[in-house]
């Protein structure tokens, strides 16, 4: 026993060493997190108080942490814009259809490539990512969707750019490490085909990379405007983001053209739109994160750990 004291001694000084210096450490990371969260948080903080604030106030550096001389004229000013409403079911129609277009054709394609019995599956991936960094160009791109008559219609703001070979491959990785391949020997003892295993076991397990996926091609339709002014001519199918931008420019325009006090208005009106547009264009799609954020962190981990 008197041999046993002194090791027992030191060995519960050492256990309370690690636990000090345990949480020594956690409160370091904690600091760094809170840290790193408020120098994120902090820009669209901004950016919110500054659309309630007078843009003097913000173009003078008063406005920190609240609004300064709070307006709603900037607000007010935008919702004027009829176009924006016709804007907003165009970008709602584009970012339902596409998701649902872009979940049908890359979530297929990569099960299809992650099944190691799929003749040519090296060959096929390949190819895929082959794509990823060469494409025909714009003006190929631009006289093959004229030559398919999808220019200027709703289907070329959904169709000819469904498929994202990124996704594919985080979908397939998704599916090579998360959906056991016993499973498929059992499906097939209980005489089940390719396309009913797809449906009844693969996709009830892949509710992860599916809303994960859904998130990523929804907010990439919802934020698209590139496509829609080089595929677009008629403005009644302009989505909301290029809506908005034609908004902003032509109350810059308007600002330089003029002289003496309406200009110096319209300057003010369009420093002050430049940030309650904003705000108009990203609420929505912000909403959605919350409802797929626990399915986000899994998905993007599982299908991204290990190719």
């Amino acid at each position: 026993m008197g041999t046993l004291e002194p090791a027992l001694r030191a060995s519960k000084g050492k256990i309370k060493n690690n636990r000090s210096s345990d949480t020594v450490m956690e409160w370091a990371m904690y600091a760094v997190a809170v840290i790193l969260l408020i120098l994120l948080m902090y820009p669209l903080y901004f950016i919110v108080i500054a659309s309630f604030s007078d843009p003097s106030a913000v173009a003078g550096g008063q406005v920190w942490l609240w609004p300064k001389d709070f307006t709603l004229d900037g607000y007010r000013e935008l919702l004027k814009h009829s176009n924006i409403w016709i804007g907003y079911r165009n970008t709602i129609l584009y970012t339902a259809a596409g998701t649902l277009i872009g979940l049908a054709v890359n979530i297929p394609a990569a099960y299809a490539l992650s099944r190691r019995d799929l003749f040519g599956r090296k060959l096929l991936s390949l190819f895929f990512i082959f794509t990823m960094f060469f494409n025909g160009g714009l003006i190929p791109t631009f006289l093959t969707v004229r030559d398919f008559h999808l220019y200027d219609t709703f289907l070329v703001m959904v169709l000819p750019f469904s498929v994202v070979v990124y996704n594919i491959i985080v979908a397939r990785t998704f599916f090579q490490t998360s959906i056991p391949g016993d499973l498929w020997e059992a499906a097939q003892i209980d005489g089940c085909g390719n396309l009913r295993y797809f449906a009844q076991v693969v996709l009830p397990l892949s509710k992860a990379i599916i809303a994960v996926l859904g998130l990523w091609i929804a907010v990439g339709y919802w934020n698209s405007y590139f496509n829609a002014l080089i595929y677009l001519k008629n403005p009644d199918l302009y989505p909301l983001q290029l809506i908005l931008r034609n908004i902003l420019i032509t109350n810059q325009m308007q600002s330089g053209m003029g002289s003496g006090e309406a200009a110096q208005i319209a300057l003010r009106l369009a420093n002050m739109m430049r940030y309650s547009v904003i705000i108009v264009a990203t609420v929505p799609i912000m909403c959605v994160y919350p409802f797929l954020q626990k399915y986000f962190n899994q998905g993007v981990m599982i299908g991204a750990v290990k190719e």
